[in-house]
């Protein structure tokens, strides 16, 4: 017997988005990455630290902490990147086939 109950969805990519963008490191956690999370987290405060020791004191906010936006930036799309494909994933195994089955396995002819 075969269980025809679906797999849960995975969370909505573009809540992930939004929070990844409204809080550091809140992307992953809601994907169940909270190390990867903190990882990122850390790398912000290290290279925003580093920046701003090696910056002109008469440069901007921005170009003072660009090492810790950087990571930020990369963090947003890190953890977008990995809902989509967790979405993209969930959504082609619970489509059905040509022959009614959902899954993906098609039977040889």
């Amino acid at each position: 017997m075969t269980d025809s109950t679906s797999p849960a969805p995975p969370s909505n990519p573009y809540l992930v988005l939004a929070s990844a963008i409204a809080l550091p490191g809140s992307g992953h956690v809601m994907l169940g990455l909270p190390a990867r999370g903190l990882q990122f987290l850390f790398f912000m405060v290290i290279l925003g630290w580093v920046t701003t020791k090696v910056t002109p004191p008469d440069a901007s906010f921005i170009g003072r902490h660009a090492g810790g936006f950087l990571i930020y930036a990369l963090s947003i799309l890190d953890a977008y990147r990995i809902a989509r494909i967790r979405h993209s994933v969930w959504a082609h195994s619970t489509r059905p086939d040509s022959d009614g089955a959902a899954g993906g396995a098609k039977a040889d002819i």
